[in-house]
C-alpha cells in the first residue's frame, strides 16, 4: 500500500488532544543507534573523503572512525545516562550483539529498551529476503535479551511499500521510519495497526554534523529552540521531541558536553518525562481511547 492508503491525511489540530500524566507537557525520547560497518563494502558514511574522489575497499580511515564510537564513544552514552537515570531506546543492528557483545550486554544489563535496526547496516531495499532479515534480527535480538523488541528503525529510515506489513508479520508494534508527526499515530497493515513515533531527522546527528556539517553549538541551540516551542504548545496537547545518536559522532569528546547539556536544559524547564519508545507506546495506547 501507498502512505496515504495506510493512514488518511490528518491535521494535528482536527485531533482530539493527548495528556500526559501528571500534567507533564513533553516527552524527551532518546534513540541511540548502533550499527555494524562490514569493512568489505563501502561504508554507511564518510567523515574523510577518498583523495582520489573514488571510494576504494577497504576503507579504513572510515572504518575506524565508526569504530572509535563503539570502543570508546559509546561509553560516554552509558556514563551519560546512567547519571542521569534515563534508560534510551537502543536502535541496533543484530549483529552488534555478536561482533560487539560487550557493548550489548552494556545496554541490556543497564536496561536500556533494545528496538530492531535489520541484521547489519545497509539499505533496506537492497535485502534479497526482506522478511526473513526482519524475523532473524528480531529473533537475535529477542534470544539475547530474552524480550522481543516491540520498535523497529530502518536502516537509514529505509522501506518499501511492503515493510510494514511484514514488520506487523513479524510483532512489531511501532516504527520511527515516518517522521510525519509530532506525537504518535498509527498506519494500517495486513497484519492490524503499527504505530508510527515521532522520530527524527531534525535533531538526528547524522543530518545535522555529519551531512551538513553544523557546528555541535548549533545541534545544542537548535534543540532549545525546539524543545521552548514545544513546551509552550505542550499546555495545550503533548508533544513529543526525539534525540537520536551515534557514538561515533555525539559521543566524541568535543560533542558530548553538548548532549549533556540538553538534557540539563530539558530538566531545568519542568513538566518534561524522559521516555523510551516502549514507555511511549504503553502511553499512547492507553491514552488514544481516552483522547
Amino acid at each position: 500500500m501507498l502512505p496515504r492508503d495506510r493512514a488518511p491525511y490528518s491535521a494535528i489540530v482536527d485531533r482530539p488532544p493527548l495528556k500526559l500524566p501528571g500534567g507533564a507537557r513533553v516527552v524527551l525520547w532518546t534513540i541511540v543507534n548502533l550499527e555494524v560497518w562490514d569493512i568489505s563494502r563501502p561504508m554507511a558514511r564518510q567523515v574523510l573523503s577518498p583523495p582520489t574522489g573514488q571510494t576504494l575497499l577497504p576503507d579504513v580511515p572510515n572504518w575506524s572512525w565508526h569504530e572509535y564510537g563503539m570502543r570508546v564513544g559509546v561509553w560516554r552514552f552509558f556514563k551519560l545516562f546512567e547519571q542521569l537515570g534515563i534508560r534510551p531506546t537502543l536502535s541496533i543492528n543484530a549483529r552488534v550483539c555478536e561482533d560487539y557483545e560487550r557493548v550489548a550486554a552494556q545496554a541490556r544489563d543497564a536496561g536500556w529498551e533494545f528496538m530492531g535496526h535489520v541484521y547489519e547496516q545497509g539499505p533496506i531495499h537492497k535485502l534479497d529476503d526482506q522478511r526473513a532479515v526482519i524475523h532473524r534480527s528480531l529473533d537475535i535480538l529477542e534470544r539475547f535479551t530474552g524480550k522481543r523488541p516491540k520498535g523497529w528503525l530502518g536502516p537509514g529510515l529505509t522501506q518499501t511499500l511492503e515493510t510494514p506489513d511484514l514488520l506487523a508479520e513479524a510483532g512489531v508494534k511501532y516504527i520511527g521510519d515516518w517522521v510525519w508527526d509530532d506525537e504518535p499515530s498509527e498506519i494500517a497493515t495486513a497484519h492490524g495497526p503499527l504505530v508510527t513515533m515521532p522520530y527524527t531527522v531534525e535533531h538526528n546527528d547524522i543530518p545535522m554534523m555529519a551531512i551538513a556539517n553544523h557546528e555541535s553549538p548549533y545541534w545544542l541551540q537548535r534543540f532549545k529552540d525546539a524543545i521552548d516551542r514545544l513546551h509552550a504548545e505542550g499546555a495545550d496537547r503533548a508533544k513529543v521531541l526525539a534525540v537520536a545518536i551515534h557514538p561515533y559522532l555525539s559521543g566524541q569528546p568535543h560533542r558530548i558536553r553538548y548532549l549533556e547539556e540538553i538534557y540539563a536544559y530539558a530538566a531545568s524547564l519542568g513538566d518534561v518525562v524522559f521516555w523510551n519508545g516502549e514507555e511511549l507506546l504503553d502511553w499512547y495506547q492507553a491514552e488514544k481511547p481516552k483522547a
